[in-house]
């Protein structure tokens, strides 16, 4: 059996696309033999700039000898045109011989100034298990190098032909599996947790949750100040883990509920989960005072409440985490602060993007400051598509790096007539659905995201989309506060609520606005980059009008 990298593969839940490579993996460690290395990208995303074992490249083979072969794999339909074999992605198109040279001259240069010219070999296969190709002269890539659904049977054949096992050793052979293994330096990530207790997504360590925490200084208040999926979610959970580790007590503080459920899931049981209210209502409840959530200003009272209440040292922590600061008050700082030990570390992670509510930033005078604007999480053209159309509105979004490998995931966009009854919106949402499905994704990985809050949805008040159960926040709490949940399928939350969280595809729906403002411009960030995979926006034709996607759009019936 060939060795496959990373090897837990097989313990993790796949969706989409995802699952083909699945297969294919599965046969690769089968019947290859035993001295033969397979890197692959299912579930992985990587760190650095530049070539990654997912997207174009699916697989990187190394024979015994240390010659590589880049396999690019091709589900689905394909389409044979003039210009060569074309990928059909919706409504766009995109030629897979293009793609494929585009990886394998990335690699070469990355081999180059590692290796130096001339001391590896890199090959090339194109693996369509559902496609006969029926004209291999214009397909663009070797005809050799072709393994179709006619030769399924024979790919394991073709790859070990162009990656004999008897050939000499290359003096880089080592290097090269050095290099490779260094791109998949893996670390669990929380933030790919939706909803779902089971499903566990791993990406690539590094970034803030390896270097921010090699920081030292005293007293330690740091203040990170990191786009969407640059890893804020993933740092917090390190800094519990790595308190706990050193018998220390950590506390992590956040604005939504949802992020503190979701959070609790994956940290430390010993660490101290909550958001701002309910800390809030923790302490005064102990203090002897049960808060009504009936009333209106509930929230109002539950702060005043905890600002005047006197803190003993069983509620003091070694370790203070703020997560979503961009939404916090400037007086719930130092309300916060008599919760932290004498030399307690404090840290605050904010992205002032996702500052939906338009607060001003809260002031910490002599606080250290950390940057990050490089996201690893959303797919590129995701990505690439916010620093234009954001960036226009909110200059910071236009600075945002892309550090995911995901590309191609093409926006989709369905349209709704806003002059209609709200039948309109609810059935572009419905097809919506439809289309995340038929791609391949499983009800539990779609997220329905109104733009707008719970009031003034047209969606909130429904059990039901089509013949799909909606699971969403009924905006009822129990008598200690917990908040009631329908049972569903497909999960329906607002862009406020959902914040700090993410989903394979995502369905950004009830997008109406007449102008793109700032406020609506950051609400479009906040949602766009909570897909992971694929996002679909079901707009109002006034509002489609502002969001330059072009040929992706679908008219309403």
């Amino acid at each position: 059996m060939a060795r496959i990298v990373p090897d837990d593969w097989k313990s993790l839940a796949t969706t989409g696309a995802a699952a083909r490579e699945r297969e294919t993996l599965a046969l690769l460690e089968e019947a290859l033999p035993r001295d033969y290395t397979v890197y692959h990208g299912v579930h992985w995303t990587r760190l650095h700039e530049g070539f990654s074992v997912f997207g174009e490249a699916d697989f990187v083979i190394v024979s015994p000898s240390g010659r590589v072969m880049i396999v690019e794999q091709k589900t689905g339909f394909l389409r044979e045109t003039p210009k060569g074999l074309v990928k059909v992605y919706m409504q766009t198109e995109r030629n897979v011989a293009i793609a494929l040279a585009r990886t394998i001259e990335g690699l070469h240069r990355r081999f180059t100034a590692a290796f130096g010219a001339g001391t590896y070999f890199i090959e090339e296969l194109l693996y369509c298990p559902d496609h006969v190709v029926r004209d291999a002269a214009i397909a663009g890539v070797n005809p050799a190098r072709i393994v179709d659904a006619t030769r399924k049977d024979s790919l394991i054949e073709t790859i070990r032909t162009a990656l004999p096992g008897d050939e000499p050793r290359l003096a880089c052979a080592s290097k090269i599996h050095h290099f490779l293994a260094d791109e998949l330096a893996l670390s669990p990530d929380a933030s790919a947790l939706v909803g779902q207790a089971g499903t566990l997504v791993t990406r690539l360590a590094g970034g803030l949750a390896t270097w921010a925490r090699r920081l030292e200084f005293s007293p330690f208040r740091l203040r990170v100040i990191g786009t969407a999926g640059s890893g804020k979610t993933q740092l917090a959970v390190q800094v519990m883990k790595d308190a706990v580790a050193r018998g220390e007590r950590p506390l992590y503080v956040c604005f939504n509920r949802p992020l503190a459920d979701h959070i609790a899931r994956v940290a430390p049981p010993q660490a101290k989960i909550a958001n701002y209210h309910q800390l809030c209502d923790w302490i005064v409840r102990e203090s002897g005072r049960a808060p009504d959530f009936q009333s209106n200003d509930v929230f109002d009272q539950l702060e005043s409440a905890f600002a005047a209440t006197p803190i003993d040292t069983g509620w003091q922590y070694d370790v203070l985490i703020v997560d979503e600061g961009q939404d916090f008050q400037q007086p719930w700082v130092p309300a916060l602060e008599r919760l932290l030990k004498p030399g307690g570390a404090w840290w605050w992670l904010e992205d002032p993007l996702q500052n939906l509510y338009m607060r001003e930033p809260v002031a910490l005078p002599g606080w250290t400051v950390l940057r990050e604007s490089t996201n690893y999480r959303s797919p590129r053209d995701i990505l690439g598509y916010l620093r234009n159309v954001v960036g226009a509105t909110v200059p910071l979004a236009g600075s945002l790096t892309a550090g995911g490998p995901f590309d191609g995931s093409d926006i989709s966009l369905s349209t709704y007539d806003e002059t209609q009854t709200p039948e309109s919106c609810i059935d572009a949402t419905k097809r919506a659905i439809t289309q995340a499905l038929a791609l391949g994704f499983r009800k539990q990985d779609i997220a329905v995201l109104s733009f707008r809050g719970r009031e003034g949805s047209v969606l909130w008040p429904l059990d039901h989309l089509g013949p799909h159960r909606l699971r969403s926040f009924t905006g009822k709490y129990d008598l200690f506060g917990n908040p009631a949940y329908r049972e569903g399928d497909v999960l329906l939350d607002s862009i406020y609520r959902f914040k700090g969280q993410s989903a394979p595809c995502v369905i950004l729906s009830e997008v109406d606005f007449d102008a793109f403002d700032e406020r609506n411009a950051r609400k479009l960030f906040v949602g766009a980059t909570r897909a992971t995979m694929k996002l679909i926006v079901v707009a109002s034709q006034r509002a489609a009008r502002h969001l330059q996607l072009g040929e992706a759009k679908e008219q309403v019936a």
